[in-house]
C-alpha cells in the first residue's frame, strides 16, 4: 500500500515509521519548513530552547521505533515551590518521594499519599489496559467491557478535584494534583478522576531528558525516516483530502498536484481536518473541550541560579482564580483573561549544550487563553499585550523569591497565536483537545483517513501521539 501522513509532527513521523517498517510506501507532506511540529527548537546567541515539550516520560513507548536515543533521568523529576514557601521535590522512587513528603508536610501527608498512589495505580492500569493501546471512540467506548474493579478505580463522573480531595488533607498535595490536570490541557475541577493516570505515568516510569533538549527526539525520527526510505516533503502544505465513493484515495497540495494513496493518515488538528481538508466539511463527534495554551518566555540568563531544578513550578496562592482567567465563563458573562497571578513553569537545562558558559537558557511557560476574539480567547495579537505580559510575569516571579530581571541577556515570547500560526493548532492550543476519554476517534468519517496526534485518542503529550501512531499502524496493518 501507498500512505500519505498529513504532518511532520512526531505522531505522524513515528506513523511513518511503523507503517514503513510495515513494509508500506510512505511519503509524509508538511506544511512548515522543519519537522517536528510542537516540539518546536530554537536558537540564539549561543543559546538552545525546546519551545515544546521538555519532559519525556513514558520511554518504553518509543522503545520499539528503531530510535537511537540517549536518555538521562531526572531527580528531582520536577521541584515544586508553594506560595507558602515549602519546597517539594518530586522523584520516580516511591520510597524517596514519601520521605520528601514527610520531610516537608509531615508524616500524615505522606500516609495520605501512599493511599492516593494505590488509588492511581489502580487507575493507571486500568487505563493502559483498556484505552491507551486501542481505538476508542464515544459508541465503543459505551460498548466496552470494563471489569468492575476498572470501572471503580478510574470513578466516572467524579473530578480530580474530587479526588484530591477525597485522598489528600494537605492543601498543597491537593494542588499538586490539581497541576497535572493541566499536562492534558484541562481544567481539575472539571477534568476527569482518571487524569490520576498522568502523575502516575510520570512518576512510576520516571521523567527523562535528552542531551542537546527534546528537539533531538525529531532529529531522532527524522533519520529513521530515512532509513525507511520514507521521503519527507518540507513546506508542502496539503489543501484537501480526496476521496472516491466513500474512500479517501489521496491528498491534492496547495501547488495544485494530487498525490495518489492508497490510506492517508493526518496528524494535523482534528478539526482543521474535518472542517477544513475533506471535500466536504463534517461534523467532528467526540470532540471534547479545547485544551487551554500557553504563553511563553524564552530568556538567556547570566550566572547561575541554583534554587531552580531542570524543571521548577512557582504555584500561585489562589489556583481557582488562575483557571477562571484562562478559562473564562462565557455563560456568565466572564471573558477569559491573562491571568495575573499564574502559575510559572520553567525549565532550566543543566546541559552545556544549550547554553554559553557563564548563562542559562530558560523556557518559562503559563498556562494561557486560546487565541481568538470569543469569550473563552483572547486576542494576543493585541499590540503591547505579549511584552506587556511578559514585563508582568518577571515581576510575578521577583515577588515569589526569584528577581532576574537585572541577569536577563534577552527576552522573547511566544504566545497562543505564534503556535497556532506555526502548527496550524486552533488558537494555539497545546493539546488539541483537552483531557478526557471522548477524543475524536483515530479512524476518519470516510474509510483508509486515519487520525494521530493530540488531538485525536488518546490524547496530547510525546507519549500519548506516539501510542496513536501506533493504533493506527496496527489498524492499517502490514503489507500485504
Amino acid at each position: 500500500m501507498r500512505v500519505v501522513v498529513i504532518g511532520a509532527g512526531v505522531g505522524g513521523l513515528a506513523a511513518a515509521v511503523r507503517l514503513a517498517a510495515a513494509g508500506h510506501r510512505v511519503d509524509v507532506y508538511e506544511q512548515a519548513a522543519t519537522i517536528g511540529g510542537k516540539l518546536g527548537r530554537y536558537e540564539r546567541d549561543g543559546f538552545r530552547f525546546d519551545t515544546g515539550p521538555s519532559l519525556l516520560t513514558l520511554p518504553q513507548v518509543f522503545a520499539d521505533l528503531g530510535l537511537t536515543l540517549e536518555l538521562e533521568p531526572l531527580d528531582p523529576v520536577v521541584r515544586h515551590v508553594f506560595p507558602d514557601g515549602s519546597v517539594l521535590d518530586s522523584s520516580s522512587d516511591p520510597a524517596v518521594f514519601a520521605e520528601r513528603i514527610a520531610d516537608a508536610f509531615g508524616a500524615a501527608a505522606a500516609r495520605d499519599w501512599a493511599r492516593f498512589w494505590e488509588r492511581a495505580e489502580r487507575i493507571w492500569a486500568a487505563s493502559w489496559r483498556s484505552v491507551l493501546q486501542r481505538e476508542v471512540s464515544p459508541a465503543s467506548l459505551a460498548r466496552l467491557s470494563w471489569r468492575v474493579g476498572d470501572l471503580l478505580a478510574i470513578a466516572p463522573g467524579r473530578s480530580l478535584r474530587a479526588l484530591g480531595r477525597r485522598y489528600l488533607r494537605d492543601w498543597r498535595l491537593r494542588m499538586l494534583l490539581d497541576r497535572y490536570a493541566t499536562y492534558t490541557g484541562a481544567d481539575p475541577r472539571r477534568a476527569p478522576a482518571a487524569l490520576a493516570a498522568v502523575p502516575y505515568a510520570e512518576l512510576a516510569f520516571g521523567g527523562w531528558y535528552l542531551p542537546g533538549g527534546l528537539g533531538v527526539l525529531a532529529t531522532a525520527l527524522q533519520e529513521r525516516c530515512a532509513q525507511l526510505s520514507i521521503d519527507v516533503h518540507l513546506s508542502s502544505p496539503v489543501r484537501t483530502v480526496t476521496t472516491t465513493a466513500g474512500r479517501a484515495t489521496g491528498v491534492t497540495l496547495a501547488s495544485g498536484a494530487h498525490i495518489a494513496a492508497d490510506a492517508v493518515v493526518s496528524d494535523v488538528d482534528a478539526a482543521v481536518l474535518y472542517r477544513d481538508l475533506l471535500p466536504t466539511p463534517r461534523r467532528l463527534a467526540g470532540l471534547a473541550d479545547r485544551s487551554l495554551a500557553g504563553f511563553v518566555m524564552l530568556l538567556g540568563v547570566d550566572g547561575h541560579t541554583p534554587q531552580l531544578a531542570h524543571h521548577t513550578v512557582f504555584f500561585p496562592r489562589n489556583y481557582n482564580a488562575e483557571f477562571n482567567a484562562v478559562f473564562g465563563d462565557p455563560a456568565h458573562g466572564r471573558r477569559a483573561r491573562p491571568a495575573s497571578q499564574p502559575t510559572i513553569f520553567i525549565t532550566r537545562a543543566p546541559d552545556p549544550a544549550v547554553h554559553p558558559e557563564g548563562a542559562e537558557a530558560w523556557f518559562v511557560l503559563v498556562n494561557a487563553a486560546r487565541h481568538g476574539t470569543a469569550a473563552g480567547a483572547v486576542d494576543w495579537l493585541r499590540p503591547g499585550l505579549a511584552p506587556a505580559y511578559a514585563d508582568h510575569l518577571l515581576e510575578v516571579l521577583a515577588s515569589r523569591g526569584l528577581d532576574v530581571r537585572d541577569r536577563v541577556r534577552f527576552l522573547e515570547t511566544r504566545t497562543p497565536a505564534d503556535l497556532a500560526a506555526a502548527t496550524a493548532a486552533p488558537g494555539g492550543t497545546i493539546y488539541g483537545t483537552a483531557g478526557g476519554l471522548l477524543r475524536p476517534s483515530n479512524r476518519g468519517p470516510v474509510d483508509g483517513l486515519y487520525l494521530v496526534g493530540g488531538s485525536a485518542h488518546p490524547g496530547g503529550g510525546l507519549p500519548m501521539v506516539t501510542l496513536s501512531a501506533k493504533i493506527v499502524a496496527d489498524a492499517i496493518g502490514p503489507a500485504r
